[in-house]
């Protein structure tokens, strides 16, 4: 993709193992009913950016809130990619930060030092941005833009770190482009097929 294009980063309404605070990775979880009311959120705050194209992961959680949004907007989902999912996180999923810790207390101290690479069976960030920007890309060459995109929030956190070169600390103005939660919305400026900029609508 050449020049720039300015693009919508939704993250999947809620689930229950969101909920329950489960690691779902591309376990393929359903909404809840607080995840389609999130959705239908994102419809009401986004009318008026005058979106022509709806994108999503092919995950269930996120094509049911790109479906939701979608016709909120009267649009339809234009595009599903397997390459928008959420990072394989291998053994991890399923479980929540205790169980992971306990089940798997080494490959869990590592990922918590470093969570770049990728948790035992799972995908290192690397590879997931191996897939994520070129697929970001191609959705934004193929359809007219502004471009909403629904996704996942390991994902988003993945792209705006790369944006800002590392995952910042809590403490970091940049922070607040970190803590994704159900149903945010980020509006980011794309330039030669790299994220130049993002702020939380």
């Amino acid at each position: 993709m050449h020049g720039s294009a300015t693009l919508f980063l939704v993250r999947h309404g809620e689930t229950d193992w969101n909920a329950q605070g489960r690691w779902q990775g591309q376990t393929d979880v359903p909404l809840n009913p607080r995840g389609r009311e999130q959705a239908r959120e994102v419809a009401l705050r986004l009318r008026g950016e005058g979106i022509r194209a709806v994108a999503s992961s092919d995950l269930l959680r996120a094509r049911d809130t790109a479906a939701i949004v979608a016709a909120g907007l009267g649009l339809m989902v234009n595009h599903v990619d397997a390459a928008l999912r959420e990072r394989r996180f291998g053994s991890f999923e399923g479980l929540t930060r205790d169980e992971a810790a306990a089940r798997f207390p080494e490959a869990w101290a590592r990922h918590l030092a470093d969570p770049g690479p990728a948790p035992p069976g799972g995908e290192s960030r690397d590879e997931l941005l191996g897939r994520l920007l070129p697929a970001v890309s191609a959705a934004v060459a193929q359809l007219p833009g502004p471009l909403l995109v629904v996704m996942h929030g390991g994902s988003m956190r993945a792209l705006l770190a790369d944006h800002v070169g590392a995952m910042p600390r809590p403490s970091s103005s940049a922070w607040p482009l970190h803590g994704i939660q159900n149903g945010h919305v980020y509006r980011v400026t794309l330039l030669e097929g790299r994220i130049a900029g993002a702020a939380l609508v």
